[in-house]
């Protein structure tokens, strides 16, 4: 399994970058992201950056990165995170999350209307 890692960028090179982590210091390929200046917040897998993150969306996966290394480390911690993971969101905030604009009809059967035999729709 590969773990993406948030890094930030402290100097830039031709292609590379030197980013800082929870790893420490690494030199990064940058070719899949562009140009890039000191500051960017980076994913990288297996010293690439594979895209630009938000400080906020680094702060995620680092905090769910600290959930599985203590889990990992047999602490059973409280199931806390200071964010709310895609699967435990509403449908509406899924949407919200994921750009979409139309609405989604709820068909659980306690929200869907059925009709029988012999009623008329």
């Amino acid at each position: 399994m590969c773990l993406g890692i948030p890094m930030q960028v402290i100097a830039v090179e031709p292609g590379h970058a030197r980013c800082a982590g929870r790893l420490g210091e690494r030199r990064v390929r940058s070719a899949l992201v562009g140009d890039l200046a000191v500051g960017d917040w980076l994913l990288v897998f297996l010293d690439s950056a594979q895209e630009r993150i938000t400080v906020e969306r680094a702060r995620e996966v680092d905090a769910t990165l600290d959930l599985i290394e203590a889990v990992m480390q047999g602490e059973g911690g409280d199931g806390a995170a200071a964010f709310a993971l895609p699967s435990a969101m509403s449908s509406e905030q899924l949407r919200a999350l994921s750009g979409a604009r139309a609405e989604v009809q709820d068909t659980t059967p306690e929200n869907s209307q059925h009709t029988t035999q012999g009623e008329s729709a």
